[in-house]
């Protein structure tokens, strides 16, 4: 019993690596060669989205925010793409604004040191597009069509951070040939569809499918230019440790 209990742990160690390793080096290296640096995005988000919170719960603070960032599906569209950017750090009212801080400090984080700011921003605002633009699509479908929304989530407050969290996940870990993680966050999103059937969990499935995507194209421009080079790390011209897309 206890052989192939410490035969098991190898197997495991070595699971472990193949899927983080190289993500896990990219970090330590980020990190330990720019220091906080390489979180000034992250650390901007995470403050803005605190300080959102702290505004949107104030007597005088609800309609600026709400004027500023709230995006409904029901509110014309060129004023909704106006407010989309600052919609990635409104928060849920009805929920914890801890564990989107959270979301944001880690999955960003990751994010900003293994692709760069500029491309952690472009995918947030990309998956946080899809949701937004679904919700248009669904509800302009109805209720009794396939991927259709009711009349009801029109007036409902898009999900803020979350899908833009939920995409940056997904991206990250294609890039990084994270496939089991990526896939338990896919799961993870469904099975949130399936428990509770709401417009935040259906936008979060949106942006997945607009963020893969985008892998797709990733690895199609890949193939194209004959195999392609590792992501650049933060923008400082480093290996990101990501393994090159093979043709």
């Amino acid at each position: 019993m206890n052989r192939s209990g410490t035969s098991r742990f190898p197997a495991l160690r070595r699971a472990g690596r193949r899927e983080w390793g190289p993500l896990f080096t990219t970090v330590r290296t980020g990190l330990h060669d720019h220091g906080m640096r390489a979180l000034a995005l992250t650390l901007t988000a995470v403050t803005l989205t605190a300080t959102v919170q702290l505004v949107q719960n104030q007597a005088w603070g609800y309609g600026p925010v709400q004027n500023l960032g709230a995006v409904r599906a029901e509110d014309p569209v060129w004023p909704a793409l106006l407010r989309t950017p600052l919609s990635l750090f409104v928060p849920a009212l009805d929920l914890p604004v801890w564990g989107a801080l959270a979301q944001i400090l880690l999955v960003f984080g990751i994010a900003e040191v293994c692709l760069g700011r500029w491309r952690t921003l472009a995918i947030a605002y990309v998956a946080t597009l899809a949701g937004t633009l679904y919700a248009r699509v669904g509800i302009a479908l109805g209720p009794d069509a396939f991927l259709g929304l009711p009349a009801s989530d029109a007036q409902v407050v898009d999900t803020g951070p979350s899908a833009a969290v939920v995409g940056l996940a997904v991206y990250v870990c294609h890039a990084y040939r994270a496939w089991f993680t990526g896939s338990l966050v896919v799961v993870a999103m469904v099975v949130e569809v399936l428990v509770k059937d709401n417009l935040a969990g259906r936008e979060h499935l949106a942006s997945i499918a607009a963020v893969l995507v985008v892998c797709a194209v990733r690895e199609w421009l890949g193939r194209r230019t004959g195999g392609g080079q590792g992501l650049r790390a933060g923008g400082s011209g480093t290996r990101s440790g990501a393994p090159p897309m093979r043709s």
